[in-house]
């Protein structure tokens, strides 16, 4: 006969693959921990070896099991027998009894899993596209806010954390790819790892198994304002530009109120989502403090952020679209601030009076304003245009998404020298610059800088670019007419409208254009 495969205490049925397979249990397993639905026939997502010690085929010395598969059935039995409570179930897919094994040619028991205890096939396994980077079109830091409360119990907890190592599994974590931790919610908020302690999925699966039940109330509320404070600062791994999400598990209701703890996470800019298990029944809705906290304290109530699973059984099937919810960047609308969703182009006149010493300031004060923005290929975006009589596009939204390969190339920018046709500078910026990102998520904003007269209209072409979704400022130095600068800029035009008599005064008006840029983009999405 075939050897028998070393498993461990906790391999289920399910996850043996043949009808009849030989077993052998390792010694020594805590029986509390043992999850066994049935007597005599066990419902597939028993575990093994707890099912072999409580039908007597072996004690906790361990041995040699074989298991046979059996069709599933309704009504699995709850017993206590040999140390061992087995639960009710009343539906499972597939089933399983156990039988003493035969030993003689038995592995030694080590505890491996069923799949590493597999004999070689001698093939090559398949390479992975680029393992340690992770999945690179999800862009996320994740905590997992788990229920950690009496009211989830142990067993639930330890199911709880096997559908928490799927989705870490399925979300492809790696050091270019999504990042998670974990925060235990109960009495007291405790943060059991930070999104910089790993980046491999084998080392978040290792630290999810060795999480410790803690038990309490149900502090949701309070441990989720505390994760929201404390958790995504830059030094604990949370990276800028990258949406922030907390997906809160919660068994039943909180004990806590969970508003307040929503509003603080919006402020933070950080993404609720509540995954909720085993809603509360009709009778038991009087014990709930605020029937409508999901809907409270998620990121919007729109549906999308709030996810239902009726029991912590055969959770496989929600795994996937929970994932992909997470990996959605575009609708994490919490993540969305003036900082990271805007799309900011410099018109920037390169005109023979301006000089080179003075061409420098004003690229200062470019870099300047650019500086205060999240740039990535999810958040904001900078491009620069000079002009003359003609146009040349320093670089577009597209060509660079991080934050020091714009500066660099703005640093680059060589001066021109000519005349000055700023009208015809703001059409070609539109359409050339603007236009292949106006169905984009950003909010679009175009400075332009001169320090003269121009020699075409500007009204009518700013006007046009107000009227594809632009918001102008307009930025004068030195001999620029006031008239000039207030037809480009956008209503109202007083405070859209900036102008210095020396082109040092540029540095003072910083502050003041991203205060701008922030106050139009939040007044853009009341």
């Amino acid at each position: 006969s075939s050897a028998s495969t070393a498993i461990t205490c906790f391999t289920r049925g399910l996850d043996l693959r043949k009808g009849t397979e030989d077993v052998l249990c390792p010694a020594n397993c805590p029986l509390w921990q043992f999850y066994v639905f049935g007597d005599g026939v066990y419902a597939s997502l028993s575990s093994v070896c707890g099912a072999a010690i409580h039908s007597g085929v072996i004690t906790n010395t361990g041995g040699a099991v074989r298991v046979q598969t059996l069709p599933g059935q309704e009504n699995y039995r709850a017993v206590n027998a040999n140390g061992i409570q087995s639960q009710v179930l009343s539906r499972w897919a597939s089933s399983f009894s156990v039988t003493a094994g035969t030993t003689n040619t038995a592995l030694e028991a080590v505890g491996r899993s069923v799949s590493t205890a597999r004999p070689s096939t001698g093939k090559r396994p398949k390479k992975t596209l680029d393992k340690k980077a992770g999945n690179k079109d999800c862009k996320a830091d994740i905590a997992f806010l788990i229920d950690g409360s009496y009211n989830i119990g142990q067993r639930r907890f330890n199911l709880q954390k096997n559908f928490v190592g799927k989705v870490a599994v399925m979300l492809g974590i790696g050091t270019e790819g999504p990042h998670v931790g974990v925060v235990q919610a109960s009495e007291y908020p405790k943060i059991e790892f930070y999104l910089k302690n790993f980046t491999a999925t084998k080392e978040v699966l290792f630290a999810i198994k060795e999480l410790g039940f803690r038990g309490g109330n149900s502090n949701t509320g309070k441990a989720l304002k505390y994760t929201a404070q404390k958790f995504f600062s830059l030094e604990n791994g949370a990276r800028k530009g990258i949406p922030k999400i907390i997906v809160v598990f919660l068994d039943g209701w909180p004990s806590d109120d969970l508003e307040e703890a929503g509003i603080v996470a919006r402020e933070f800019g950080v993404n609720v989502f509540i995954v909720s298990v085993a809603k509360p029944t009709t009778e038991e809705l009087g014990m709930v403090q605020d029937i409508g906290f999901v809907d409270k304290a998620v990121c919007r109530n729109n549906g999308f952020f709030s996810y239902q699973m009726p029991t912590w059984f055969g959770t496989t099937k929600y795994v996937k679209p929970l994932v992909q919810k997470l990996c959605s960047h575009e609708q994490m609308l919490c993540s969305k601030t003036c900082y990271n969703s805007v799309n900011i182009g410099f018109l920037i006149d390169g005109s023979s009076s301006i000089g080179e010493s003075n061409f420098r300031l004003v690229l200062e004060f470019v870099s300047n304003v650019a500086k205060a923005f999240e740039i990535s290929d999810i958040g904001s975006k900078v491009a620069a245009v000079q002009f003359t009589y003609n146009q040349r596009t320093e670089f577009s939204f597209t060509d660079y998404v991080t934050k020091e390969k714009v500066l660099s190339a703005i640093r680059n920018i060589h001066y021109m020298s000519g005349g000055t046709a700023t009208g015809d500078a703001i059409s070609f910026t539109t359409r050339n610059v603007f236009g292949p990102v106006k169905d984009g998520p950003n909010k679009n904003f175009l400075i332009v800088l001169t320090d003269g007269q121009s020699y075409d209209d500007v009204r009518g072409p700013a006007a046009a670019a107000q009227k594809a979704g632009i918001t102008m400022f307009s930025v004068g130095v030195a001999w620029a007419p006031l008239d000039d600068l207030k037809d480009m800029a956008s209503e109202p035009r007083e405070s859209h409208t900036f102008f210095t008599r020396e082109f040092t005064g540029l540095e003072t008006m910083v502050p003041d254009i991203i205060r701008g840029i922030c106050k139009d983009y939040l007044d853009s999405k009341q």
